[in-house]
């Protein structure tokens, strides 16, 4: 089982705090580290936030909320093996090809180790403040994928689709492999589809919920009527048993999920504070080392 530490960014978004958890996270044998994305934080906003049970952000609008491709590169230069990834990244916000460019730098300064976690996003307040249209999140999703792939494993790269066009065009650095893995995050029917189409990896994000065999077995049908093989995509998801001061079993509870078919669980950095450093490296000791 590989284990992540999820929210690193917004937990720790000074460098000393930022460089501190990237170490302690690297020693204890986390395999990765996620960094969370919003541009803006409405003052008011009324569309409710999907991920846990009071429908509102963590934090509030003065929270920091560090850019997470920035956060990560910083992270990257004081590490050496971890991955790094956006977890996620609200991509029908962004320009894919500035976006292409800037993953791929990353990318090859870290030594590979950048996976690009995706979503569609939620917050409506938040898509009419960059002027992009909240309706067609998904269909831009689905082509900024396509074109940032057509750039990375080609020169002259063209690409003509509803929302994004270019003709023989060259974005270097490519990154290592000429491919980023992509990591689509949701749990609607249609992040399901997402992933099984375009997925490296599926973070079917449904806050504390545990129980996402049904999602999982709408992924695997949805694999098998495009001709993708289930096992070539990586399932990540949370697992609040085996969180710091739970009260379950958390060996236990992360063989169930090994049973599931994930192969990596994401767990929310708060619940290993005020004492980050310890509590970090008491899990890698009791909990990592015992699952490798």
């Amino acid at each position: 089982m590989k284990f992540a530490l999820h929210f690193g960014n917004l937990i720790c978004p000074d460098p000393t705090k930022a460089k501190r958890l990237a170490i302690t996270a690297e020693t204890a044998g986390f395999e990765s580290i996620f960094a969370v994305e919003h541009v803006i934080i409405p003052s008011n906003y009324s569309t409710k936030y999907p991920y846990n049970a009071t429908g509102r952000l963590p934090g509030n609008e003065k929270t920091e909320w560090p850019d997470p491709l920035a956060w990560l590169t910083f992270v990257g230069a004081v590490t050496e093996k971890i991955k790094l990834i956006t977890g996620v990244l609200i991509l029908p916000q962004r320009n894919p090809v500035i976006l292409a460019k800037h993953l791929a730098t990353i990318d090859r300064l870290t030594n590979g180790r950048l996976e690009l976690g995706v979503g569609v996003g939620w917050l409506r307040e938040e898509f009419n403040a960059l002027n992009v249209p909240f309706e067609q999140r998904g269909a831009r999703t689905d082509e900024y994928i396509q074109a940032m792939r057509k750039l990375w494993q080609e020169d002259g790269a063209t690409f003509k689709g509803k929302f994004i066009e270019f003709e023989s065009i060259n974005c270097n650095p490519k990154p290592i492999g000429k491919k980023l893995p992509i990591i689509i995050g949701g749990h609607s029917a249609r992040a399901v589809r997402r992933a099984a189409r375009f997925g490296d990896g599926f973070f079917p994000a449904t806050g504390m919920q545990t129980d996402v065999a049904a999602i999982l077995d709408l992924l695997q049908e949805e694999m098998h009527k495009i001709g993708r093989d289930p096992k070539d995509i990586e399932i990540m998801t949370g697992c609040p048993e085996a969180l710091p001061g739970s009260g379950h079993d958390a060996l236990k509870a992360i063989k169930e999920k090994q049973k599931q078919g994930i192969q990596k669980v994401v767990l929310p950095l708060d619940p290993f504070l005020p004492d980050m450093e310890p509590s970090i490296l008491r899990f890698g000791e009791e909990i990592i080392e015992k699952t490798k």
